[in-house]
């Protein structure tokens, strides 16, 4: 996005709410319609600053609003918690009823479509729609060395210009990361995706190493309303090495399923 698009764009702004006696933070990108908002969750140890690529190129047609866990960007959180992926979706179920967040579409990003996977199971009434971007933990369940592994692998793919947002978001997260990472090996987020029966898209890029190459498949088989999509050189961090391409396919499968067209693709 060149500047003069910058500055046509409206401008971002902080949304903070006191949610269970802790400040949650969201950042929001005014868009064509308000009233239909879309919901980005975040990866482990990822910040909504790192999101604003992807979240510039949805706002021709919705609204997006970028959280941040408990503990992570400029949300709040106690010393030892959250520790676990539960834990997560609790906190974001809480935030979204107290924004009265019901039936809106959500896109997790990597640790984040696992989120949000879990809670279309247990919260069925607050999603419209899924939308998982290189998500992790589904189906496997890798071990926090095979996960460093393959991000450290990943990392030199990236766009230079990701590295101080990223590093910036992870030194907020401190340890926390670990213990969700930690957490992960042991959540079984498999059992839960049957039990997910609003749409759900999945988004992978052939460059990310992160994500098994058989992950879409698995995922479009169990998933009862599913479509995927392979994106030409993207990386783990898809959402800023190919924005636009991400949100091209997001846009196109909330149109279908606004318009009742949505149809499995898998």
């Amino acid at each position: 996005m060149n500047s003069r698009e910058n500055a046509a764009a409206p401008r971002s702004y902080s949304h903070f709410r006191r949610v269970n006696g802790l400040i949650r933070h969201a950042r929001v990108y005014p868009g064509a319609d308000s009233s239909a908002p879309i919901l980005i969750v975040p990866g482990l140890g990822c910040a909504a600053w790192m999101y604003r690529r992807l979240a510039r190129r949805l706002t021709p047609e919705r609204e997006v609003w970028v959280y941040d866990h408990p503990g992570m960007g400029l949300s709040q959180a106690t010393l030892r918690d959250p520790v676990g992926i539960e834990q997560l979706t609790d906190d974001l179920a809480a935030w979204m009823q107290a924004r009265d967040f019901v039936g809106v579409p959500l896109l997790g990003h990597s640790l984040g479509g696992e989120v949000v996977i879990d809670l279309a199971a247990r919260y069925p009434q607050l999603p419209a729609s899924l939308i998982m971007c290189a998500p992790t933990g589904i189906p496997e369940n890798p071990s926090v060395t095979a996960q460093l592994i393959r991000f450290l692998r990943d990392a030199p793919r990236e766009r230079l210009g990701l590295a101080p947002l990223a590093l910036a978001a992870y030194l907020r997260t401190g340890p926390r990361a670990f213990w969700l990472a930690r957490d992960q090996d042991r959540h079984e987020t498999g059992p839960l995706i049957p039990q997910v029966h609003c749409p759900a898209l999945v988004i992978d890029g052939t460059a990310d190493p992160v994500i098994r190459a058989w992950t879409l498949e698995v995922m479009c088989e169990i998933l009862p309303r599913a479509r995927a999509s392979t994106i030409l050189g993207g990386t783990h961090a898809i959402m800023d090495s190919r924005p636009q391409e991400v949100a091209d396919e997001t846009l196109r499968f909330l149109r279908d399923v606004a318009s009742g067209q949505f149809a499995d693709e898998c």
